[in-house]
């Protein structure tokens, strides 16, 4: 995958990107949240995206996370387009116990959060982000060949020339560096449903 064709929204403080590898490291204070349930409005996590009209299509990606120590550090998958419509797939440290796998889409300025808990000696995960027209599904797997699904959605602005790629984050006092590997584009992976007809 050519990551030139990459560009940050917002740059992080240090950065490096060498042979498919893009590393980053966060700044405290950093994060993307709209409004709901906690009314603040968070849009400064560093983002480095593509851009594309591609309408079918998956891309995969490979996070370690190997210092995140504080609560809410994160990174992850991410689908950008303003600081009102944007999804994201990540692991979200919490304590020495257990994180949180989970995924936020936010259409129109209110974002949502679905999460399951897993081990804190997690530290490294692979994400799929597949799109189908203006849906998309985000998946994940601990060994980049089994995947599972995290969530399917809607992007109410999705429809048409996105931008999608990865970011990292750390919303409290703290900063970790977060590692991306084994980038990928490929032919969507999400296939079409072979249950119930559209209406």
């Amino acid at each position: 995958m050519n990551l030139q064709n990459f560009k940050w929204t917002r740059e992080p403080a240090d950065c490096q990107i060498k042979d498919g590898r893009v590393s980053v490291t966060t700044l405290p204070h950093t994060d993307l949240w709209q409004r709901t349930y906690y009314h603040f409005r968070n849009d400064n996590a560093p983002v480095f995206q593509m851009e594309t009209d591609e309408r079918y299509f998956s891309f995969i990606v490979r996070t370690s996370f190997e210092e995140s120590h504080h609560r809410f550090d994160q990174c992850g998958i991410v689908m950008y387009l303003d600081s009102d419509n944007w999804l994201k797939g990540s692991v979200e440290y919490e304590n020495e116990r257990f994180q949180h796998l989970g995924s936020v889409v936010t259409n129109h300025g209110y974002s949502d959060w679905a999460t399951t808990e897993i081990d804190a000696s997690v530290k490294s995960m692979w994400y799929r982000l597949s799109r189908r027209e203006d849906d998309y599904c985000i998946e994940c797997s601990e060994d980049g060949e089994y995947w599972k699904q995290m969530r399917i959605c809607h992007m109410a602005e999705g429809g048409g020339k996105i931008r999608f790629g990865i970011y990292a984050c750390s919303p409290e006092d703290s900063s970790f560096t977060a590692v991306f590997t084994d980038m990928a584009l490929t032919e969507c992976a999400w296939k079409a449903h072979d249950g119930q007809q559209p209406d």
